[in-house]
């Protein structure tokens, strides 16, 4: 899957909530300068993520399912709340990528590690 693609799915997650704080605007910010995204993709992502139609992209391949859902992660814990809302939509992408409660854990375990919260 593509950069615009992967982005354009943690702005669907950041705006799942009805809103994007300073804490999410920095991540996605971030992740658009890491990833070499113009601002006008910013924007355009910005756009589809707050229209009606909006919805989540599946990466093909297992390993791009894993690496989405890691960068999902990270963006819902980028204000340090979890929203209902980010869960259910988090809760449903992993299920139709087909990863296990098992492997969800180790991810999120992984994570808290990495970020020195365990």
């Amino acid at each position: 899957m593509d950069r615009q693609t992967n982005f354009q799915n943690l702005m669907v997650m950041a705006a799942a909530d009805g809103s994007f704080n300073e804490q999410e605007l920095s991540f996605l910010s971030e992740r658009c300068q890491r990833w070499g995204l113009s601002e006008g993709e910013f924007t355009a992502a910005i756009a589809y993520a707050l229209s009606p139609s909006a919805k989540l992209t599946i990466p093909e391949s297992a390993g791009e399912r894993r690496g989405l859902l890691r960068e999902l992660l990270l963006m819902m814990a980028a204000d340090g709340q979890l929203a209902e809302i980010e869960k259910q939509l988090f809760a449903v992408a992993a299920a139709q990528m087909e990863i296990s409660t098992e492997e969800l854990d180790q991810m999120i375990d992984t994570l808290l590690t990495e970020r020195g919260q365990k």
